[in-house]
């Protein structure tokens, strides 16, 4: 957590606002002076490409809007000026459409280094507990823009992705209806879900700024998972952050580049450059490929209610993992072999399961599906809070600086946040 601001106005202008609306002085103390961990790695600057993937895909959206007619005899065509007639529009639609997909490769990789590095521990549960929720809202705010395009895929999966809600006893077949506006897939549906995708993402803005309170309340962990003990532990997030923050976004971009000019349909759907027809099912309904691990879980089992509930579960149990997951260390650098195996196979089965969410409901795909959803869940609920208990974790450095200077080959004196002269190893080279 940061301390008092050593922000001094230079101008009469600036002391004149900040007498009054302090602004500059509060973007000061939390985006230059904030204190971080010294120790931090690319790992961590998935934050800050998230943050400009949103602004992209919000300001991208709004301008698309602009030319976009929601309306089921319409929509398509809409899109379809949009990428032949509209002044620079192809470039407005793909970046929109392969942001969308940029968007969930950072936020997987941000999740997944959370649970390597235990994010989720005390302080932070409620910071964890902020980033599932904008996970969900990221989920529901792309599968609701996917089907404005209203093309073949866009159309039966949204009405194979409703019809689930109808499992639910008592209540199902109204919550479908409520969904539908009506009795089927059509243009109350296309405008509901219009409404609802312009507004989500600015509620996704909102729960990202409770996100980034909540992380400079209880400051960002690192990869050692010990706490900031002295004040050589950190750094001031400018420059050290943000340069490594600019490098790993060019990086990045760099990746959303190629994937925009030269591969800009090759994480989409072919049959979504037909136009929607509600006589005319696809042979193959597939979401797209960042819902294809949930995909999977859901034809895991034949009862059509527990794939749902087992689908939704497979969200709602990352909301418990804070209490979950037993080990008082935080960091998987430093606990068991058993961990670091348990972790890259969890990572391995999502991507095995993503892979399996492609492909039929039929055959040996099924059993792997059921394998694979068995593990998933096995992770969460049996094996963090079995491992916690039994294993035997490494021995944490005494602070971050010791870690630090251990690694470059160096020693600490105990306590004092400097290097040991006469105890000091010769710094090893490379």
């Amino acid at each position: 957590m940061a301390g008092p601001s050593t922000y001094v106005p230079k101008s009469g202008v600036e002391r004149w606002l900040d007498a009054r609306l302090p602004v500059v002085r509060m973007m000061h103390g939390q985006f230059v002076e904030f204190p971080i961990p010294r120790n931090l790695n690319y790992m961590y600057t998935f934050g800050g490409i998230l943050m400009i993937m949103l602004v992209s895909q919000i300001i991208t959206g709004i301008v698309l809007v602009m030319h976009y007619t929601p309306h089921a005899d319409m929509a398509f065509n809409s899109v379809e000026h949009i990428m032949r007639d509209v002044n620079y529009g192809w470039l407005l639609r793909y970046m929109h459409a392969v942001g969308a997909s940029m968007f969930f490769v950072a936020v997987y990789l941000h999740i997944f280094r959370g649970l390597y590095y235990g994010s989720y521990k005390e302080p932070r549960e409620v910071l964890w507990i902020l980033g599932v929720i904008i996970y969900l809202l990221m989920m529901a705010t792309a599968f609701m823009g996917y089907v404005l395009v209203w093309g073949q895929m866009s159309f039966w999966g949204a009405t194979v992705i409703t019809n689930f809600f109808s499992v639910f006893p008592v209540v199902g077949e109204t919550l479908v209806q409520w969904l539908w506006g009506g009795f089927a897939v059509d243009n109350p549906t296309l405008n509901r879900f219009f409404s609802l995708h312009y507004l989500l993402p600015f509620m996704i803005f909102g729960v990202v700024i409770l996100h980034v309170w909540a992380l400079h309340i209880t400051g960002q962990t690192n990869p050692t998972g010990v706490e900031v003990k002295q004040k050589s532990d950190t750094v001031p997030f400018t420059p050290y952050a943000t340069v490594k923050d600019l490098f790993a976004m060019v990086v990045f971009f760099v990746l959303f580049a190629y994937f925009l000019f030269f591969l800009p349909n090759y994480l989409g759907h072919a049959d979504n450059y037909i136009e929607a027809n509600p006589l005319v099912t696809p042979a193959h309904i597939v979401p797209e490929w960042y819902f294809l691990p949930f995909y999977a879980i859901l034809r895991a089992v034949p009862s059509a209610l527990g794939g749902v509930l087992l689908m939704f579960g497979a969200i709602v149990v990352l909301f418990f993992l804070p209490w979950l997951d037993t080990s008082k260390v935080k960091s998987g650098a430093f606990r068991s072999v058993w961990f670091k195996a348990a972790f890259w196979l969890f990572a391995i089965n999502a991507v095995w399961l993503g892979w399996l969410g492609s492909k039929p409901a039929e055959g040996w795909y099924v059993p792997a599906m059921q394998l694979g959803t068995v593990y998933y869940f096995a992770y969460f609920l049996i094996i963090l809070p079995l491992l916690g208990l039994f294993e035997t974790p490494k021995p944490l450095p005494a602070s971050i600086t010791e870690a630090v200077l251990k690694k470059n080959g160096k020693s600490v004196a105990s306590g004092s946040g400097q290097p040991a002269g006469a105890t000091a190893a010769p710094e090893t080279k490379g």
